[in-house]
């Protein structure tokens, strides 16, 4: 591997399990559902997609969040909390040898996240945060940050300079869509290659790409459209997106969160090996 390509790769865990993320790589997916609803059903998922995936030339890390701290109404299901939480996706981790990561919200929950999760995630609305990227740091784990909606892809910068300074070597951008006027989100898939000049892989987010933010659907719920997810996910594969990072259920409709977005648990192959074709031919290698 070139200077180049080593220099923009990043380890998410160790030892037999571990994944490597970045050029002359398998695609990397990160995938599960939206929030934990439960241990049986998070580890059906889990394992479902260990199965389904493990012909393919892909590297899995599972995605589940313990607590859906910004949801747009205040009764929203948010998740069972961080204590329950890490314990099943340290369930799902001993069980499927999978990588698992998690968003963290303040800096308090660094620790414990770092010690369940081989991955941990900073929101795009705490991208800023530099306590909040400091812990996360610190915990000596992979960190995926994604962008702001707010912000353009040369900013994100400063969040690599702080995460690098804080001790993190292996760093993730993700583009997950820029705010377009209200309720919109839009990508500018120029993000991913600008993002990975600043020396880390990229992600790309194709199911939060597809939402409309803060209740403009209606019914104090943030809505989406999932049709568009898998030609997105293909366009920034196309660009040379690193990873693909896409949430997941056996029955969207019926997931307490972000269900509109979300890809049927029965789709993921398909648009995986869709996603695996592209890369194949694209001047990513």
């Amino acid at each position: 591997m070139d200077t180049a390509a080593l220099k923009r790769t990043a380890t998410i865990g160790t030892g037999a399990s571990a994944v490597q993320v970045g050029p002359r790589q398998p695609l990397t997916l990160i995938a599960g559902p939206c929030v934990i609803e439960s241990r049986e059903l998070t580890l059906r998922i889990a394992d479902t997609l260990v199965k389904s995936l493990q012909p393919l030339d892909v590297s899995l890390v599972f995605k589940a969040s313990f607590d859906k701290a910004n949801r747009t109404s205040f009764g929203a299901y948010r998740g069972p909390g961080i204590d329950e939480g890490l314990r099943i996706l340290a369930d799902v981790h001993a069980e499927t040898g999978l990588p698992v990561t998690t968003d963290l919200h303040e800096p308090s929950q660094a620790a414990a996240v770092g010690q369940a999760c081989q991955l941990l995630q900073v929101p795009a609305f705490l991208a800023r945060q530099t306590d909040l990227l400091v812990a996360a740091a610190q915990t000596g784990r992979a960190v995926n940050v994604k962008k702001g909606q707010f912000m353009a892809p040369a900013e994100m910068k400063h969040v690599v300079g702080k995460l690098r300074e804080a001790g993190c070597e292996n760093v993730l951008l993700c583009e997950r869509g820029t705010f377009f006027g209200y309720g919109r989100l839009v990508n500018d898939f120029c993000a991913i290659p600008l993002m990975q000049e600043l020396g880390v892989p990229v992600v790309y987010d194709a199911t939060h790409s597809v939402q409309q933010p803060g209740g403009a659907a209606g019914g104090g719920a943030t809505g989406g459209n999932r049709a568009m997810a898998p030609p997105l996910a293909q366009a920034a594969v196309a660009m040379g997106a690193d990873a693909v990072f896409l949430e997941t259920h056996p029955d969207p409709d019926r997931s307490p969160s972000d269900g509109a977005n979300m890809i049927p648990l029965s789709e993921v192959v398909a648009l995986v090996e869709r996603l695996i074709a592209i890369r194949s031919v694209a001047s990513v290698q």
